[in-house]
């Protein structure tokens, strides 16, 4: 009797024990279990490279080539040969190894956001410029804002995440394919000598799409940097490091007097032309213009597709600059604090809104000193490697994983790359990190920003005003004077006749 009584017990414990193994496993292969729609299907009918868009600052153009089937093995090819390299180790992750012919699986939820009526790509732009030389005139304006339900990358869903930052990384990927790009430029006035083909020094951007259930996901590059964010190749150093300077620094990368700053907008001791750095971000060679591009070119080739973004680093924080822009979902992984340049363009915001209730989710770790806004100060590594990354703020979602306690992770800028996130922090964790609302902080509270444009409107309203009460003044002197002044007569005189004293 004993013995069938603990025959029964532990087939019971087997049973247990087998539906939690088939549980876990359910989750793992869920992400998170949440009921989010799936965006592919078993024939492969998912998110898969499509083009590759590039953007040389220098000459002001942007071109795009179509990723063909070829290109792919190739590519690929390329990509198996050089692993083991610095390059692949730094940038790309042990999961997915062909970045060009991956297919992958997201799924989406959907959410009520508040948009712009009119996003036209290029109403936007003259918004964007008209609120920078008048952003007084430009508060006083009523936007037209309307409440949509939209599809929306569903980022509780580990797997959708984990996608999202593999295509991220792949943004990094590069390629000695040389083929056909397409001039993309011609309606932006560009005249002069077309150089197309794979651009060292510029922004890039891939674009993955699935035709099924038209939706375009739209990875921006991050920061290229030797010896500093380990990418082992000299691949858009230099406009990477002016954009970030200019991004994410108080004033124009302006650490001491012995930084050369990246415009020139420093006025003295922490004190900086706040019209000066808002005029330097929209200039047409730098990156958040390029995006603008970007956006507008894609938008022209998938017009009936809804528009995701994603990025890594720098490109994380242009996904969501251009996200906010344009109302579009954007999930970006360790990106610097972007809320301070999104202020500075004079982005606009739905009234009443928070912005941590945006679409916009920001991935990262608390190991990661740039995610962490703590990459400052002369002795730390950004400043020693020449990069003032100042800002700490972010808009929309925060959603930090604390590796610090329960990795025992040390805060080192190593930990900032793209397959460490991806390979160490992602794939070990059962679900993706709590998204919630960004920590409450002021970036640069120590600095004194002048509005030069507004001091001198003041300075010429003062003066016609100063310059009309004393013009006013002199005019009712003098009509006391001449009208109403009582007329003297002289009253005494002496022995030569001239008139000594005066009386009324």
């Amino acid at each position: 009797m004993l013995g069938r009584q603990v025959t029964m017990l532990l087939k019971v414990i087997v049973a247990v024990a087998v539906l939690f193994v088939w549980h876990r496993s359910r989750d793992s292969s869920r992400g998170d279990g949440s009921n989010g729609d799936a965006l592919s299907d078993s024939s492969g009918n998912g998110f898969r490279l499509e083009h590759i868009w590039a953007y040389d600052p220098e000459d002001v153009v942007s071109s795009c080539v179509d990723v063909s089937e070829e290109m792919r093995v190739s590519a690929d090819e390329y990509v198996s040969m050089e692993s083991g390299s610095e390059f692949v180790e730094s940038w790309w992750a042990k999961t997915g190894a062909r970045p060009f012919g991956h297919v992958f699986d997201l799924r989406s939820r959907s959410m009520d956001i508040q948009r712009l009526q009119d996003r036209d790509p290029v109403s936007m732009e003259k918004y964007i410029d008209f609120s920078l030389e008048n952003p007084d005139l430009a508060r006083t304006i009523e936007l037209e804002w309307e409440t949509a339900k939209i599809q929306v990358p569903d980022v509780r869903n580990r797997n959708t995440v984990l996608a999202l930052a593999l295509m991220s990384s792949n943004a990094y990927v590069r390629t000695p394919y040389t083929g056909d790009w397409r001039n993309l430029s011609s309606s932006w006035g560009h005249t002069g000598e077309e150089k197309f083909g794979w651009d060292k020094d510029g922004l890039r951007g891939h674009i993955f799409v699935n035709k099924i259930t038209k939706v375009v996901v739209i990875a921006i590059k991050g920061t290229s940097s030797q010896g500093l964010f380990g990418s082992g190749e000299e691949d858009t150093i230099t406009n990477d490091k002016i954009n970030d300077n200019l991004l994410f620094s108080c004033c124009c990368a302006r650490i001491s007097y012995l930084w050369t700053t990246v415009c020139d907008c420093y006025m003295k001791s922490y004190t900086c032309d706040e019209n000066c750095v808002e005029a330097e971000l929209k200039r047409k060679d730098r990156y958040y213009a390029a995006t603008l591009k970007l956006y507008k070119q894609v938008t022209e080739m998938y017009p009936d597709s809804a528009i995701w973004l994603t990025g890594h680093s720098l490109g994380g924080a242009l996904a969501a600059l251009l996200g906010r822009t344009y109302g579009v979902p954007a999930v970006t992984f360790e990106a610097p604090g972007e809320l301070l340049p999104a202020k500075r363009l004079h982005l606009p915001l739905p009234p009443g809104l928070p912005d941590y209730e945006e679409a916009i989710w920001h991935f990262g770790h608390n190991a990661d000193p740039i995610f962490m806004g703590t990459c400052n100060g002369a002795s730390s590594s950004c400043s020693i490697g020449g990069y003032a990354m100042e800002t700490a703020c972010h808009s929309g979602q925060y959603c930090m994983y604390d590796v610090v306690n329960d990795k025992g992770w040390r805060v080192n800028l190593l930990n900032h790359r793209i397959h460490r996130v991806i390979d160490e922090v992602i794939l070990e964790y059962g679900r993706p990190a709590k998204c919630q609302r960004a920590p409450t902080c002021i970036d640069c509270y120590n600095w004194k920003f002048v509005n030069k444009r507004r001091n001198r409107r003041e300075e010429s309203s003062s003066s016609i005003a100063s310059s009309s009460q004393l013009t006013s003044s002199h005019s009712e002197s003098e009509t006391l004077t001449s009208t109403d002044a009582p007329e003297k007569t002289c009253i005494g005189r002496n022995w030569l006749g001239i008139c000594t004293d005066y009386g009324v």
